[in-house]
């Protein structure tokens, strides 16, 4: 029987709690035996720059303590060039073959799907699965919705890593947008402040 592994990428800067919860309800929607976080090593699409990958993926271990099915999934941030899905797929399957993968993805990723590197092959190869909040409409290109995916119900969190960053630098709290752990370790390493924007390699 092949195991059933979810892929879940992203910058992670920083990991909050609406990833937490999106993986928690993939997990349990998707029947899946294990869900990797894939934080992403240079981001084609990413204008600004982004914080060094040895904090995102500290910050994401942190987040993924105490569920067993959660994995740190390193090779795109140990892969040199551009972080294609594509590419990230490929290798898995070589890696796995008997596996059966998900791709997780979020409204706007979704939205923005039909931009992605070679995105009709990565959807012949996963199974698309895209975050919704109850009665929304999926907003994507036509091409992409004509495509097979299946939806993951989402509980309504508005959190932005964007604003977590942005209060983090004007001194206020995030207690409540990232796990408690995470934020420690955000106050611990001064990260996001005004003066350490993108700090590590």
């Amino acid at each position: 029987m092949k195991r059933r592994i979810g892929l879940l990428g992203g910058t992670f800067d920083p990991v909050q709690n609406a990833h937490v919860a999106l993986a928690c309800t993939a997990l349990d929607t998707l029947a899946l035996d294990e869900l990797r976080f894939v934080p992403a090593g240079a981001p084609w699409q990413k204008a600004r720059g982004i914080t060094g990958g040895v904090h995102r993926a500290a910050m994401l271990r942190l987040a993924m303590a105490g569920e067993p099915r959660f994995v740190l999934e390193r090779c795109e941030l140990d892969r040199a060039g551009p972080s294609y899905t594509i590419d990230t797929v490929h290798e898995l399957q070589r890696r796995e073959p008997n596996a059966q993968w998900f791709l997780i993805v979020g409204q706007d990723q979704f939205a923005n799907l039909h931009t992605w590197h070679r995105w009709v092959e990565l959807l012949s190869l996963v199974t698309l699965a895209v975050a919704a909040r109850s009665g929304a409409e999926q907003a994507a290109d036509p091409r992409v919705l004509a495509q097979a995916y299946q939806v993951l119900p989402l509980p309504l969190m508005d959190i932005a890593s964007t604003t977590i960053r942005e209060r983090v630098a004007r001194g206020e709290s995030i207690d409540t947008l990232v796990p408690p752990a995470v934020a420690r370790y955000i106050d611990q390493h001064a990260l996001y402040l005004p003066d350490r924007a993108h700090p590590g390699s």
